[in-house]
Order: C-alpha cells, then structure tokens, then sequence
C-alpha cells in the first residue's frame, strides 16, 4: 500500500536525531514533494503523537517556526537537546 505524504512526512521526522534539525523544505524534498514545505508545516500542527519529534522541523532562514504546543516550548526543547541558536 502506498503511503500518504502525510505518512512519508511522519517517517522523515522520526529519524530527525537530537540535537539536529531539518528545514520545512528538507523534509518536504527528503517526503517526495519538494515544494511541499508548507504541507509540511500544517501536518505537523496537527501532531500530538510524542514519538514523532516535530520540535526538530525549523524555518530555513534559522528561525524556530510554529509549534503546537507554543513556540516558546519549542526553542527550550531544542536548547536542552543541545541545538543552542
């Protein structure tokens, strides 16, 4: 069965490490939809499930970007992961 961009987008973010990033638009490329990184971005939002670390995924001018639980979250889970911008 084939799997949904979603699913693809899912997959990429799981194998984020911590303390490393990827870009809206290096996810959407390394899913199969390079111009996708705002699909990227409203999939994400909508992610509550733990294990899928979407705290990794930022802008590609280095800022944070939006998190669903608040970006303020989002930048101390990235500093105590060990990515200090």
């Amino acid at each position: 069965m084939k799997k949904s961009f979603k699913e693809k987008v899912f997959d990429v973010v799981k194998k984020i490490p911590e303390g490393k990033t990827l870009t809206y638009k290096e996810v959407a490329a390394r899913a199969g939809s390079p111009r996708g990184f705002r699909a990227v971005g409203n999939i994400l939002n909508t992610n509550y499930d733990p294990t899928i670390p979407c705290h990794r995924v930022i802008r590609s001018d280095g800022n944070f970007g939006g998190y669903n639980r608040g970006k303020t979250q989002k930048r101390q889970i990235l500093i105590k992961e060990g990515f200090v911008k």
